[in-house]
C-alpha cells in the first residue's frame, strides 16, 4: 500500500518561509515523479510544483521564484520550501504521487497525501 505523509504546514506571516515534507512509502519512490497540489477553500485543486525522477523541476507561475521543490531518493522524501510567503498562498497543500502523462493535472496522480494546512497571515 503506498502511503504519502505530509508535514511542515502551519501559521506563517506574510513574507515568511516554510518548508513542507513528504514522506512516501510503499513504492518504488526514486522512479517516481512527484508533485505538490494547493487546494483553498472554494477552489479547484491546483498544481504547485513538480519534480522528475530524475530531478527536473517545474513550477506554477504564481510561485516561481519563490518556492523550490527538491527530492532526496535516500529518504523517500519530497520537499517544498516556500519563501516569500503571500496571503494568497493559503491553503491546504498537498503532495502526490504521478503514474499517468498530465504533470499538472490532478488526474494525472494516483497517489496523494492527506495535505498540511499552510496560512499566511497579512
Amino acid at each position: 500500500q503506498v502511503q504519502l505523509v505530509e508535514s511542515g504546514g502551519g501559521l506563517v506571516q506574510a513574507g515568511g518561509s516554510l518548508r513542507l515534507s513528504c514522506a512516501t512509502s510503499g513504492r518504488t519512490f526514486s522512479s517516481t515523479d512527484m508533485g505538490w497540489f494547493r487546494q483553498a477553500p472554494m477552489k479547484e485543486r491546483e498544481f504547485v510544483a513538480a519534480i522528475t525522477w530524475n530531478g527536473n523541476t517545474y513550477y506554477a507561475d504564481s510561485v516561481k521564484g519563490r518556492f523550490t521543490i527538491s527530492r532526496d531518493n535516500a529518504k523517500d522524501t519530497v520537499y517544498l520550501q516556500a519563501n516569500s510567503l503571500k496571503p494568497e498562498d493559503t491553503a491546504v497543500y498537498y503532495c502526490a504521487a504521478r503514474l499517468r502523462p498530465g504533470r499538472e493535472i490532478p488526474g494525472a496522480y494516483g497517489y496523494w497525501g492527506q495535505g498540511t494546512q499552510v496560512t499566511v497571515s497579512s
